[in-house]
C-alpha cells in the first residue's frame, strides 16, 4: 500500500509513528509582519449560555477606556456574537498587508467569521480542522497593527478550538465565566484544570447573571440561586472574581450594538487589575 501523504493536520491524522508529530510538539503560530500583539487573554466557559461573549465585550471596552490598544479575536466560529454586540455590520476587507480588522465605535479592532458571511444568520457548519485553520488565519493573516491586549472570545467547552488557541497562541492568561449554579461551577473546573494542564494561568472568574436588582425597591433577587463566584474562585485558587447582574438595559444595548456605552460601575475592576498584572509581569 502506498505511503499516506502527510497533510500536516496532526489533530486528525491517524498515522502512527509520524516523526513530524512526535518531534515538533505545540508551536506558536507566526503573526503578520505588521502585527505586534503584546498580551493575549482568553475568555472561556465550560458551557454555553453564561454570557462569555458579553464579558469579552465588557473587558475589551473597559481596557479601551483605560487607554490601551485593544483587539478581539472572535474564536467562537460557529456561534459568533461579538459583531452584533458592537454594532459592526461592514464586511472584513483586505489590502496588500493582509486582512484588515473591523473597528468598533471606540476603536477596538475585531475579527469574526460573521464579518465574512454574506448574511449574518448563515450557519457555519465546519469540522474541527477547518475551525482551527480559521483561528490560525485570524492570528497570522490579519494586519492587527499595535495591540496591547487581544481578547480571544472562545467557544464553550474544552475541545478543538481550546487546544488550538492555548497550544498555538502566546496566551498570557484566561478569564473564565460562570453563572450561579453548582452545575456551571463544576464545568468551570474542567476548563480551569485543562488550562493548568496547558500551563496557562487563570487570572479571574466572572459570575454573570448573579442577581436581579429591583428598580423600585433596590432589593437584590437571586434568580438562579445564591452567588457562588467567591467560593468557586477559592476552590480553584483563582486570584480574582467579579459578579455581574441580570440587567435589561445591558441586554438592550447589546441588541442595539452599543455595548461600549454600558457602565459596569467598577464591577470588573478586580479582573481588570489581574489582566493588567499579566502585562506588567511580562514586562519584568
Amino acid at each position: 500500500m502506498a505511503e499516506e501523504e502527510c497533510t500536516h493536520e496532526c489533530g486528525s491524522c491517524g498515522v502512527a509513528g509520524c516523526g513530524d508529530r512526535e518531534d515538533a510538539g505545540p508551536s506558536t503560530f507566526p503573526t503578520n509582519v505588521n502585527t505586534n500583539i503584546k498580551h493575549v487573554i482568553g475568555v472561556v466557559s465550560g458551557k454555553g449560555g453564561v454570557g462569555k461573549s458579553l464579558v469579552t465585550s465588557l473587558l475589551a471596552s473597559q481596557m479601551q477606556k483605560k487607554g490601551f490598544k485593544v483587539g478581539i479575536l472572535d474564536a467562537d466560529v460557529t456561534g459568533p456574537s461579538i459583531p452584533k454586540t458592537f454594532g459592526i455590520t461592514n464586511p472584513l476587507t483586505a489590502d496588500k498587508d493582509g486582512i484588515v480588522p473591523a473597528q468598533t465605535a471606540s476603536g477596538i479592532k475585531v475579527v469574526s467569521v460573521n464579518l465574512m458571511l454574506p448574511k449574518d444568520d448563515i450557519p457555519v457548519a465546519w469540522r474541527g480542522p477547518v475551525v482551527s485553520g480559521i483561528i490560525k488565519q485570524f492570528w497570522g493573516e490579519v494586519s492587527w497593527g499595535e495591540i496591547d491586549y487581544l481578547f480571544v472570545d472562545m467557544p464553550p467547552g474544552t475541545s478543538d478550538v481550546f487546544l488550538t488557541v492555548f497550544q498555538s497562541l502566546p496566551v498570557d492568561g484566561i478569564v473564565t465565566v460562570s453563572a450561579p449554579q453548582e452545575l456551571v461551577a463544576m464545568i468551570v473546573g474542567k476548563a480551569v484544570n485543562l488550562a493548568h494542564d496547558l500551563n496557562v494561568p487563570v487570572v479571574g472568574l466572572v459570575e454573570n447573571m448573579a442577581y436581579f436588582k429591583c428598580d423600585e425597591c433596590g432589593k437584590e433577587h437571586f434568580i438562579f440561586g445564591e452567588p457562588q463566584g467567591e467560593a468557586v474562585a477559592k476552590r480553584y485558587e483563582i486570584p480574582s472574581f467579579a459578579t455581574l447582574p441580570i440587567d435589561p438595559s445591558f441586554a438592550r444595548l447589546c441588541d442595539e450594538g452599543k455595548v461600549e456605552e454600558y457602565d459596569v460601575a467598577g464591577a470588573l475592576d478586580p479582573i481588570i487589575e489581574q489582566v493588567e498584572a499579566c502585562g506588567k509581569a511580562d514586562a519584568e
